[in-house]
């Protein structure tokens, strides 16, 4: 038997929904009764919806957005990655070999001339022809690999660009 908590349903984010999102993601680290007096909700009302968004799995969590210069990761590489077989072996092997090393910040499976576009941040040029002899040349089923070094990040975001709710953006809500 279920509990009432755990039976979902599809719906749609409401106009509070998009609000609390878009403030969380300008910053996060506002208390709830900030949060409430922006959307113009009450603080509990607004805690409520947020913990919603959270156990639905909208808000995957938080953190601090760090300058990489300032931490001495001067260098950014877009590596494009193809590999010799696409077995789900491989391919399996290959992904978590990705999401264990550090240096590898984000990594997209694509169409076109590349497997995988990886980006990757190190200090310098030397660390970086480092990386891809002791590292990306060594992940499994990697065949080739482009390099393009960043010259300027132009626009570095991490806002999601979200929709109005009469765009349909669907997510699961709890029944209550």
């Amino acid at each position: 038997m279920l509990h009432k908590f755990e039976v979902m349903e599809m719906n749609l984010l409401d106009k509070r929904d998009v609000e609390i999102i878009a403030e969380l993601q300008r910053d996060s680290r506002q208390s709830v009764q900030q949060l409430a007096a922006t959307v113009g909700l009450s603080a509990t009302p607004c805690w409520k919806r947020v913990k919603e968004l959270e156990a639905a799995g909208v808000i995957r969590g938080y953190s601090a957005l760090i300058d990489r210069e300032q931490v001495g990761l001067q260098l950014c590489v877009l590596a494009e990655v193809n590999l010799t077989k696409h077995t789900e072996d491989t391919v399996r092997q290959f992904e978590r070999a990705v999401a264990a090393c550090e240096q590898i910040v984000s990594c997209y499976s694509t169409t076109g001339q590349a497997d995988y576009v990886m980006k990757v941040l190190v200090e310098d040029i030397k660390t970086y022809e480092s990386f891809l002899h002791d590292t990306a040349f060594r992940l499994p089923g990697v065949t080739h690999i482009r390099s393009s070094v960043v010259l300027k990040e132009v626009k570095s975001e991490t806002r999601l660009p979200i929709r109005a709710p009469s765009e349909g953006v669907k997510r699961k809500r709890r029944a209550t």
